[in-house]
């Protein structure tokens, strides 16, 4: 086993290194998607530490898109707003270990993530 998990890390990695920003930008919403949905089932079942710990990923990746916004555009402004509005829910979850707030967490990360791929889609960006 550990041959084909060295394997996919490796795969990974390349996968990374070799995508453009834009599909960055999706993998890092793929990324919050996927932990969102970790942490909830985490509070599904009872298992707080696992909770917080993929609440924690979820934020990191939401304070990562702030921090690469760039603010010339005036889109930017609302995107900080909603990436914020997000932040603040995920926390709430976390603190609350509230599985409804953390799955309005989520549904707001799906549409964010989905606009970006209309974008890409739009620019014919891959």
């Amino acid at each position: 086993m550990a041959v084909y998990r060295n394997a996919a890390q490796i795969y990974q990695k390349n996968a990374v290194e070799t995508a453009s920003p834009a599909k960055l930008t999706l993998m890092l919403y793929d990324g919050a998607v996927k932990f969102c949905n970790l942490a909830i089932e985490a509070l599904e079942s009872g298992e707080i530490a696992e909770a917080n710990t993929y609440l924690l990923k979820t934020q990191k990746i939401i304070v990562e898109f702030r921090a690469t916004l760039d603010m010339k555009y005036p889109v930017a402004k609302d995107f900080d707003t909603v990436y914020d509005y997000i932040y603040r829910r995920l926390v709430e979850a976390n603190m609350r270990k509230d599985v409804e707030i953390a799955r309005e967490a989520l549904k707001h990360i799906k549409t964010m993530r989905n606009t970006w791929k209309e974008v890409m889609k739009a620019n014919h960006v891959s």
